[in-house]
């Protein structure tokens, strides 16, 4: 197999150049077809085979590698094979990669757990969707990085016709989080005000979305004028640049001296002490995503009676997600909830992914690495 995948590679080079996979094809073939080229790829002992992301150290971006020889996990017990058209890259997966986050999967690993495609076969056990049915899952228990991925069947959701693959990929940890954020640990009620501080990313997209649903009033920043136009396009009330100097003397004006009841925290090192001063009486911080550490004043939190909360989605209970994804549902059916995708990737350029999705100077929607 070593010889005749050598024979092949090198086939490829002269041909084409430097190609990632040693199984290449040079005539056109439709999509279908395409599925059912890559689905019969096998090494000599009739396993299928796949690409996949692979990290077998933690580190900078560049430990991600693409493999072409990995087998393709088979379903167990009330597990569901999807062939993956599109995962979403989410910045606590650059946490992980990094080794910097509390939890660190045993090496080597495929990163991803947003995953969007077709269910390909299912396990014993699983009822709720059959091979052929379009489906997204919100944790692909063997990584979303790759062209196939498994997940527990009660983490993967049919996929609405209205929505595409890419978008699907977009709902898992953005959606999630925002909704445990607001409803679980906020416990936001209709006419507050909401400040989603970070809007034009993935899970600010998210929560504007979800908080106008949930009848709060929505104020959103974020770092570029496009990123404005996009939270106000989705949801938010009044948009603010966050690298203005005053911004936070003009979100006091917009509640008119009172201050928010909920903020939505994405870069909680950076602002946290800010959000305290921006805070109503018995104001709620819910610090969804830090890079660091930050010194605040605990008295900030004296005088109004205020919170700061912490939000993990790997938290959730299954009643707190069949709770969630339930309301995700009635967005779907009603068209309130509508997935934004910025910056699309193909798998083999998952590096580029991570280090965009931190470094950028600017969020715009979901980033997503396709198949």
């Amino acid at each position: 197999m070593r010889a005749l995948t050598c024979q092949i590679r090198n086939i490829c080079r002269r041909r084409r150049g430097n190609c990632q996979s040693c199984f290449c094809f040079f005539f056109s073939v439709s999509e279908s077809n395409a599925d059912l080229l890559f689905a019969d790829r096998a090494d000599m002992s009739g396993s299928r085979m796949m690409r996949a992301i692979r990290v077998s150290e933690f580190g900078a971006p560049s430990v991600l590698r693409l493999c072409s020889d990995v087998p393709v996990p088979q379903p167990g017990h009330r597990q569901v094979l999807i062939r993956v058209r599109a995962c979403g890259v989410n910045p606590v997966e650059t946490y992980i990669r990094s080794g910097s986050y509390a939890r660190k999967p045993t090496l080597p690993y495929t990163p991803g757990s947003d995953v969007a495609g077709v269910v390909d076969a299912v396990g014993e056990g699983v009822t709720a969707v059959k091979a052929g049915d379009r489906v997204f899952t919100t944790a692909a228990q063997s990584g979303g990085y790759a062209e196939y991925a498994v997940a527990a069947d009660d983490c993967v959701h049919k996929l609405p016709d209205a929505l595409d693959f890419t978008q699907g990929a977009a709902i898992g940890i953005p959606y999630f989080t925002a909704y445990r954020a607001l409803v679980h640990k906020a416990h936001a009620k209709a006419g507050e005000t909401v400040l989603v501080h970070g809007a034009s990313g993935g899970v600010g997209v998210a929560a504007c979305q979800l908080s106008r649903a949930l009848g709060l009033r929505v104020l959103g920043t974020a770092g570029t004028p496009e990123g404005m136009k996009l939270a106000l396009g989705n949801g938010a009330h009044c948009a603010f640049n966050h690298r203005e100097e005053g911004y936070t003397d003009r979100i006091m004006e917009a509640t008119d001296g009172r201050g928010v009841d909920v903020i939505v925290e994405m870069l909680s090192n950076v602002n946290l002490g800010k959000d305290l001063q921006l805070l109503a009486y018995g104001g709620r911080v819910t610090v969804v995503g830090s890079r660091g550490s930050i010194e605040i004043n605990p008295r900030d939190t004296m005088a109004k009676e205020s919170s700061i909360i912490g939000v993990t989605l790997f938290s959730s209970t299954p009643e707190e997600k069949r709770e969630c994804a339930a309301l995700l549902f009635a967005g779907m059916e009603g068209g309130w909830l509508r997935p934004v995708v910025g910056l699309q990737y193909p798998l083999e350029k998952a590096a580029q992914a991570h280090h965009d999705i931190i470094e950028s100077p600017g969020a715009s929607g979901k980033i997503v690495l396709t198949m």
